[in-house]
């Protein structure tokens, strides 16, 4: 079972980034899949959820309008755009499988000018 996360980097303020987490290892269409991030001296916080066909979404309230979860379950993978970037938002974000509590080891996003 692994998750592998990319498409972290450095971005300015206002910008987007899209990243993706492939999984392997598991029939990934069974599962709920998240988004988390963890800021520098910070704890860890979920970002987006998403169900196992993707018709349930959820969000924290600092990404709401901004970021969107979603998947692609015969490319066993899922997504995060992120646009409106602000410097707030910068962190290493994991995807998680939540039952089994599996982790991905993360991508950094820097947001900065």
């Amino acid at each position: 079972v692994q998750l592998v996360e990319s498409g972290g980097g450095l971005v300015q303020p206002g910008g987007s980034l899209r990243l993706s987490c492939a999984a392997s290892g598991f029939t990934f269409s069974n599962y709920h899949m998240s988004w988390y991030r963890q800021a520098p001296g910070k704890e860890r916080e979920l970002v987006a959820f998403i169900s196992t066909l993707g018709g349930d979404t959820n969000y924290a309230d600092s990404v709401k309008g901004r970021f969107t979860i979603s998947r692609d379950n015969a490319k066993n993978t899922v997504y995060l755009q992120m646009n409106s970037l602000k410097a707030e938002d910068t962190a290493v974000y994991y995807c998680k499988r939540p039952r089994g509590d599996v982790w991905g080891k993360g991508t950094l996003v820097t947001v900065s000018s």
